[in-house]
């Protein structure tokens, strides 16, 4: 193992994780007023599908490798080997990756084509979706590659470098990771940079569940009435 990849999937990791709590953390504390997806649909409302699109596809993918990750073998195999394992992957995650693609595609473009919505962007709107993209990108990318190992020895050993990420064993993790191919490494690799802007961006919002919204009292809505 090099002292690259050391660096790169044993040290960035930890961190891309420590800019994305502190980062947070700080930027809540200090700028609530900016902690929003400002979104452009009040600029442009004709976007629905796309955003729905590309919402739901990142939805899916998160769930499926939070899952697919963290979960160890010794648990799944009781339900599921890893070759089937592995081809679910592919199958949903392809299927949700082109969803995203579609919808993340409409909304680059309306962003870089439209006046309105062009005016109201900041760069790191744009750096955000094109990291994005490229991200996705290689994510659908190694569905290719993984077709040449359908036994899933390759997903095993990247579940191994998220676990032992997770449960500071930074040197098992670069080991784990060190053979597998490039492509993999870079969609790793893009993952972790968007942990690491992910406080500088519109991406916070995502940590804004409106879980209170359940719990909140009624509104009594009254319509205007029109007085002659």
């Amino acid at each position: 193992m090099s002292n690259l990849n050391f660096i790169l999937y044993g040290v960035y990791p930890y961190i891309a994780f420590i800019v994305l709590l502190v980062g947070s953390w700080i930027r809540f504390d200090t700028n609530q007023y900016s902690w929003k997806a400002s979104s452009s649909q009040l600029l442009r409302g004709n976007m629905r599908m796309a955003s729905v699109l590309m919402h739901l596809g990142v939805l899916l993918i998160l769930g499926g490798h939070f899952v697919g990750l963290l979960t160890p073998e010794s648990i799944y195999h009781h339900v599921i080997s890893s070759q089937a394992k592995q081809l679910v992957a592919m199958t949903i995650g392809g299927l949700a990756g082109v969803m995203m693609l579609v919808g993340l595609l409409m909304l680059i473009y309306r962003r870089l084509t439209d006046e309105r919505v062009r005016a109201n962007s900041r760069f790191s709107d744009v750096l955000v979706l094109f990291l994005l993209l490229i991200q996705l990108l290689l994510g659908l990318s190694s569905i290719v590659v993984s077709t040449h190992h359908l036994d899933g020895s390759v997903m095993v050993l990247l579940a191994t470098w998220a676990q032992k990420t997770v449960t500071w064993q930074p040197m098992e993790a670069a080991e784990a990771i060190s053979s597998v191919h490039i492509i993999y490494k870079l969609h790793v690799f893009f993952g972790l940079t968007l942990l690491l802007v992910f406080p500088f961006t519109r991406l916070v919002h995502i940590l804004s569940v409106p879980i209170w919204y359940f719990g909140r009292n009624y509104q009594i809505v009254r319509r205007k009435q029109q007085y002659r």
